[in-house]
C-alpha cells in the first residue's frame, strides 16, 4: 500500500466516482455479499443512496467513510451503521475493490473505523458479521482485536442462496 491512499467521509460530490466504483466492482461484490437493488446503479440511485447516507450521519446513525487512490478514484469503503451511542455499539461494513484486495487496505480501513468509534463516536463494542466462506475478511477483524462469536444461519443471500455468517465483537477500551 503507498502512502497516497487516504481515507475520508463521504461527500455530496461523491456519485461519479463512487457509481464507477460500484459498477467496476459490482460482480466481484455479489459474489460474495447481497446485491443491490439494479436502481442503485444509476446516476440518481448513486445520488439517492449518498444522500440517504449523509441524512444518517447527520443524525448520528451512521458513518460512511471512502479509501480513496491518489489520483481521487475510489478502493474501497468502510462504515459505521447502525450507531446506537447509547447503547454504545454499532456495526462495522467495509468492502474493497477487486484490484485492490491485498494491499492492506480492509486493514487500514477497519483501524480507521474502530479509532472513530472510540474517539468520534464514543462507542464502547463493534459488531461485524462475515460469511462463513470469507476467511480473508475474517482474519482482518481478528487481527484487529475481533472475536468471533456465534455463527447466524441464513443471515445473507447471496446469488439467491441463503449464506451463514459469524458475528465478530470487539469491545474498546476508552481513548
Amino acid at each position: 500500500m503507498t502512502n497516497a491512499v487516504s481515507l475520508r467521509t463521504l461527500a455530496p460530490h461523491d456519485g461519479p466516482a463512487l457509481l464507477h466504483f460500484e459498477l467496476e466492482n459490482r460482480a466481484w461484490f455479489e459474489q460474495h455479499i447481497e446485491a443491490r437493488p439494479e436502481p442503485f446503479y444509476a446516476p440518481q440511485g448513486v445520488q439517492a443512496h449518498i444522500a440517504d447516507l449523509l441524512a444518517q450521519h447527520e443524525r448520528s446513525e451512521f458513518h460512511p467513510l471512502l479509501i480513496v487512490g491518489a489520483q481521487g478514484q475510489i478502493l474501497g469503503r468502510a462504515n459505521l451503521k447502525g450507531i446506537d451511542r447509547q447503547a454504545g455499539c454499532a456495526e462495522l461494513g467495509y468492502r474493497i475493490g477487486q484490484a485492490h484486495t491485498g494491499q492492506g487496505l480492509a486493514s487500514l480501513a477497519v483501524r480507521e473505523m474502530v479509532r472513530l468509534a472510540r474517539e468520534r463516536w464514543g462507542l464502547r463494542t463493534l459488531l461485524a458479521f462475515v460469511s462463513e466462506v470469507n476467511p480473508a475478511s475474517a482474519r482482518v477483524l481478528e487481527k484487529h482485536g475481533f472475536e468471533r462469536a456465534e455463527l447466524r444461519p441464513g443471515l445473507a443471500l447471496v446469488q439467491g442462496r441463503e449464506i451463514d455468517c459469524f458475528r465478530f465483537q470487539r469491545e474498546l477500551l476508552p481513548a
